[in-house]
């Protein structure tokens, strides 16, 4: 299985990043390099929406240029699903076709859980998140 190492420091970023927004879903990158994330960066929804995100496309270039200036790759978005468990929605699956993107899912439902995948065409398959 596929992994991908996240710092605790970002892990627990993401969650609170979703509980501060809830009821709206949040949304944001995770850039680094070689499966080991290094940064993460906050995006504002542009939806303002429990059950959808889209990401401003000023910020993201800003967040690209930053990235890359770092010696960064983007290599996941990550979202919150307030209300539902940490699985690919049908408009997830719908909207998300980068098979070079790690999709991670932090599901505010009790317990929270966060999970990973990647797309590749219609094959869907977990990645395990190591946190470290």
């Amino acid at each position: 299985m596929e992994t991908l190492k996240i710092p605790k420091s970002i892990y627990e970023n993401m969650i609170s990043h979703a509980k501060e927004l809830n009821p709206v879903e949040c949304c944001g990158y995770l850039a680094g390099k070689d499966g080991v994330i290094h940064d993460v960066y906050r995006m504002r929804n542009l939806d303002d929406a429990p059950d959808h995100f889209t990401f401003d496309p000023k910020e993201q270039f800003s967040v690209m240029k930053d990235a890359r200036a770092k010696g960064n790759q983007l290599l996941s978005v990550y979202h919150s699903h307030p209300e539902t468990p940490a699985r690919l929605s049908v408009e997830d699956l719908r909207l998300l076709k980068d098979p070079n993107t790690v999709y991670i899912i932090v599901s505010l439902l009790e317990p929270i859980s966060v999970k990973g995948f990647r797309i590749v065409g219609e094959v869907v398959s977990e990645v395990l998140l190591v946190v470290t």
